[in-house]
């Protein structure tokens, strides 16, 4: 295996996975807040389950996305 070609092409994957993920959230979050189902301040629990099948890995992350703002 290619170390450096392999460690590029992880990085390469995890970039498109944080754009994307980033930019659905911020449209899901805007989208909630102008439909009223959403408060403009507070804080989200949000999770991520990152699969690879071939070598068995499951890994899930959780935290908070603090919306900033007063709740109003």
């Amino acid at each position: 295996m290619d170390e450096d070609r392999f460690n590029m092409s992880v990085r390469k994957f995890l970039k498109v996975v944080g754009v994307t993920s980033q930019r659905e959230i911020e449209n899901a979050v805007h989208e909630a807040i102008r439909a009223g189902r959403l408060p403009k301040g507070g804080t989200l629990r949000a999770k991520v389950t990152l699969t690879v099948d071939a070598v068995g890995l499951k890994h899930e992350v959780e935290d908070e996305i603090e919306l900033g703002g007063t709740g109003t």
